[in-house]
């Protein structure tokens, strides 16, 4: 059994990481930690872990974190670039679900997160954890970024078209929606069900961080620059995620974009091309670590419409933090994963 470490497990990315890894079956919770619920039974603040999670938060500086095999970092951002570094140096693998290592460009992760970065060197050896692209690479590594979740269901339903010589590049819009754990677990106005029930809203149209992570790993599988407008709104639900994706099209593609698209991710465990006509729907993948697609030529139009949906806690955070650490600690990719949606 490899041992495993959660570093900020109050959050609903750690309940939800709490919840697969409870019936992994290769690996031990060892230790969560939390400053302000230290000495609190995990079960007392999430009832749904009753029987499965038998430990109490403890507080980071006083819990022996090398001791584990693998930590996950479920915390805000700035917070694993101080402390993962002497965790790698003991020979623990790492991976952080926040932004920290992310974006390879420190002066526009700076720009965007309005911090110095506390570990630079790790910035460059920290492998981007998107198995459909990286799978080889999170294998070998010691350090993995998990994507945003956003980033995870637009990157997804573009990656096929990247370097296609009949797409235009340079006019993408990511329009996208997501429910409101996605603001995570903490009191905001804007967050409670009277502000955001039966309401629709943009936010960050003038400039969102998850843009230039989207655009770094596009640019770098096209091989040329990309121009990308991303805009996100808040839905009044609890989990899920779709976004729509726009690309111009330059000439009309000589073969089918549905078999380009099924081509690409034939071997793909968690990502499933649906069927032509197909909308997917945010409660197809509501509890599960899948991300659905469809796509779209509306009548009239050179324009490409792809809808990509997945549950922002488990395909955009937990589930596919899970899926990286199979792939880290030599377990079968899909362990822990086999998951069927919650329906209704």
């Amino acid at each position: 059994m490899k041992k495993i470490g959660i570093v900020g497990g109050t959050g609903y990315t750690g309940v939800e990481l709490m919840r697969l890894l409870a019936r992994h079956g290769g690996v031990e919770m060892t230790a969560i930690t939390s400053r302000a619920e230290a000495g609190t039974p995990v079960s007392a603040m999430y009832p749904n872990l009753r029987g499965a999670v038998d430990l109490c938060f403890t507080r980071p500086e006083e819990t022996d974190l090398t001791a584990c095999d693998l930590v996950f970092f479920a915390t805000p951002n700035g917070i694993a670039m101080q402390q993962a570094p002497a965790l790698l140096d003991a020979g623990v693998k790492v991976i952080d679900l926040a932004a920290d290592y992310r974006i390879k460009d420190l002066a526009v992760w700076s720009e965007w997160y309005g911090m110095t970065h506390a570990s630079p060197d790790w910035v460059e050896r920290a492998v981007y954890g998107l198995p459909e692209l990286n799978r080889a690479a999170i294998r070998a590594a010691a350090l993995v970024a998990n994507p945003g979740c956003h980033v995870t269901a637009a990157t997804l339903g573009l990656l096929p078209l990247m370097g296609q010589p009949f797409v235009d590049h340079r006019q993408i819009v990511a329009d996208s929606k997501s429910g409101t754990s996605g603001a995570g677990r903490k009191a905001e106005v804007p967050m409670l069900m009277a502000e955001a029930g039966e309401s629709f809203k943009a936010y960050a149209a003038g400039g969102h961080r998850h843009q230039p992570e989207i655009v770094q790993t596009l640019t770098a599988v096209a091989g040329q620059p990309v121009g990308l407008t991303f805009v996100p709104h808040l839905v009044p639900m609890v989990r899920g995620i779709e976004v729509s994706l726009y690309v111009p099209l330059r000439q009309e593609p000589a073969g089918s974009l549905e078999a380009l698209y099924r081509d690409y991710y034939a071997e793909e465990p968690f990502v499933d091309v649906m069927p032509s006509g197909s909308h997917p729907e945010t409660r197809s993948v509501r509890g599960n670590n899948l991300c659905r697609m469809g796509l779209f030529r509306p009548k009239g139009s050179s324009m490409l419409v792809i809808s990509s949906v997945i549950d922002n806690l488990v395909k955009g955070a937990a589930g596919q933090a899970v899926q990286n650490m199979n792939l880290m600690l030599g377990f079968p990719e899909t362990q822990g994963l086999d998951l069927i949606a919650l329906s209704p």
